[in-house]
């Protein structure tokens, strides 16, 4: 590759091959990868039919993201869980519910068996179930399964906010609230 510019091959095809050196992107920055490579080629006026097929990342970029930094053993050392598949679900409807109607579903879920349930992404901090209050309800339902069933549950509230600051405000208050995951989107 060349250091410091990408380049096309075989453009007289319906197909355009490009390489990009590495050089162009930040380490461990999918977002910095996605907004040179899709952003960029996307916002070409002249192209008004244009759809990416194939992406292909080197090793050496690959291993230069760090992953998530707690794993498999993580969740399941926090919910004494081993030697089984863990079972949970995201909770449905996942838009509509009030607050404690929501909670009520998450307490069915782990007192009927499952070890965790989880937010969907699109459950945030909607008029109709504002989050500090399905924080309180999810935690209440979280704390009485875990005292009826003598197991430890989880549930992954959805800190996600319009700002970084909105979304430790709310972990933070999962945390006092003694919930032990929090998920963010």
């Amino acid at each position: 590759m060349l250091p410091h510019r990408a380049c096309c091959w075989r453009r007289k095809s319906i197909y355009c091959l490009c390489a990009y050196p590495l050089d162009l992107f930040e380490e461990g920055s999918v977002t910095n990868m996605f907004t040179s490579i899709v952003g960029n080629v996307f916002g070409f006026k002249a192209l008004r039919a244009l759809r990416l097929e194939d992406l292909r990342i080197p090793t050496a970029y690959v291993k230069t993201f760090q992953g998530p930094p707690h794993g498999i053993q993580v969740e399941r050392d926090k919910l004494n869980k081993y030697g089984r598949p863990l079972l949970g679900c995201t909770i449905k409807p996942k838009l509509g519910l009030s607050a404690k109607n929501y909670g009520r579903a998450v307490y069915e879920c782990l007192r009927g068996g499952l070890d965790f349930t989880k937010d969907d992404e699109n459950v945030n901090s909607q008029p109709f179930m504002r989050w500090r209050d399905r924080f309180l309800f999810c935690a209440e339902a979280l704390y009485k399964a875990q005292a009826e069933t003598g197991e430890i549950k989880g549930h992954y509230l959805n800190a996600t906010a319009g700002t970084c600051e909105e979304m430790m405000k709310r972990a933070i208050f999962a945390r006092e609230l003694g919930v032990p995951i929090v998920m963010h989107d």
